[in-house]
């Protein structure tokens, strides 16, 4: 029995490991108008393990979270749904304006400005990692200092 539990534990280790080597920062989002449906947030992800992929993101302040991008098509920048992002070895990846970003669609209620949103962030390799991001001002572009 004792080395069922200790193996149970062991399994565990580098998943735990692997998540501290994520650091999320900066992270916000902006509030949304009372009429509006969907809303953005933005990170920072900085690795220090191994090459991961953030493959989704989860609150439950929406019926749909999704991982997004901007992309321009001829003269218009658009939004596109991603299945992944790639968060290599050593690396900073930024969502931000304009770029990627996680997406809320079909919001539950307004996002209101002082509130915080809890946010977990699903890696391939390092898991769910929570966050506690804030809600900005509706044209935010970055963390208040």
């Amino acid at each position: 029995m004792k080395n069922l539990m200790l193996a149970a534990v062991l399994a565990l280790v580098p998943v735990a490991v692997a998540a501290a080597d994520m650091e999320i920062s900066g992270g916000f989002l902006r509030a949304s108008p009372k009429v509006a449906n969907a809303g953005a947030g933005f990170l920072t992800i900085k690795n220090n393990g191994p090459d991961d992929t953030l493959v989704a993101a989860e609150a439950d302040i929406s019926r749909t979270v999704e991982l997004h991008t901007h992309i321009m098509e001829g003269d218009v920048m658009r939004m596109r749904q991603v299945p992944s992002i790639a968060v290599p070895a050593g690396a900073t990846v930024a969502l931000k304006p304009g770029g990627d970003h996680v997406m809320f669609i079909k919001l539950k209620k307004p996002l209101v400005e002082g509130d915080t949103v809890r946010v977990a962030l699903v890696f391939a390799k390092s898991g769910k990692k929570l966050v506690e991001m804030p809600v900005l001002g509706v044209g935010a572009m970055a963390p208040k200092p």
